[in-house]
This record gives structure tokens, sequence and C-alpha cells, in this order.
């Protein structure tokens, strides 16, 4: 569903499990600090609304989007973890780049959640300015990390 037609921080609140037992990994990126601190502080109060201990909730960040996967592939690789979430944000520029992470890291995502035996929550904003980052890391459209933190509760519980 199109952002445009969903606020990323609505939600029901009686429709997510208690996650008041679970333990989640978050890797996050360096790259564009505005936008990933922002997600990451919208995941770690999603989850701790819904009963996640702090110590429970245990952050790794790795230097920009596309070793996201690398550092979900070495959390995945801990049995404490219920889910593991990604957050990142890329933002087109001038070059092909965009794509090519883009690509990469969810290939590398949808890899690791057909492999391994733990959820990994895709979170990479993928927005064509950083306007639209913002308006999804706490912005207009809500924050992205909230509905990660959603899902990995979710995800979790399945």
């Amino acid at each position: 569903m199109a952002t445009a037609l969903h606020n990323l921080s609505d939600y029901d609140f009686a429709q997510v499990p208690d996650a008041s037992n679970m333990c989640f990994g978050i890797v996050v990126a360096e790259w564009n600090p505005e936008i990933t601190g922002a997600l990451l502080e919208g995941a770690v109060k999603t989850l701790e609304k819904h009963g996640t201990l702090p110590e429970n909730i245990h952050v790794k960040t790795v230097p920009g989007s596309f070793e996201l996967v690398y550092g979900a592939q070495q959390l995945s690789k801990n049995d404490g973890f219920d889910a593991i979430i990604i957050l990142g944000s890329v933002i087109r520029g001038e070059t092909p780049h965009f794509d090519y992470i883009c690509q990469g890291v969810t290939y590398g995502i949808a890899h690791l959640n057909a492999s391994q035996n733990i959820p990994v929550i895709y979170g990479l904003l993928t927005t064509n300015d950083l306007q639209q980052a913002r308006d999804r890391s706490g912005g207009r459209l809500g924050n992205k990390g909230d509905e990660c933190a959603i899902d990995a509760i979710k995800m979790a519980k399945f």
C-alpha cells in the first residue's frame, strides 16, 4: 500500500501481541543519521510501548545500508532474538548507486528470511529526496520504525 494512503504509525494497538517476553535485535545504518536515528527512536519506543524491556532491545550499527544484510545475518546467529529489524535510508542521487544498494539490501534480506529461522524485518527507506525520507521517519506520513517494530512483534509471535 502506498504510504500516501496509510500513515506508517497508525495501527490498532489491540491487534499487536504482548512483547514483554520478547527480545529484538536492531541493525541501523549510520549513513543519513538524521533519518536512521529517527527510525531507531520510533522502533525502540514502539517495542517498549508493547512491553519489551529496554535490556531486551539490542542495537548494532553498521556504516551504511549495504552492510545491513551482514549485520542482520550476524545477529541471526544469536539464539536469543525473536526477530531482527534492519533500519536504513537510501536517497536517490545522480548515479545508479541508489538502484544497486536498494536491490542488494532487498535481495539480501529476502534471502535471510528464506534461509534463517528468525524473521528479519525490512526497514529500508528508499526515497527520491530528503523530504520524503523525513516524511517517513516521524514526519507527516508517520515513522517506518514504528511499523517495523509492530511487524517484528507480529512475526515473532508467528
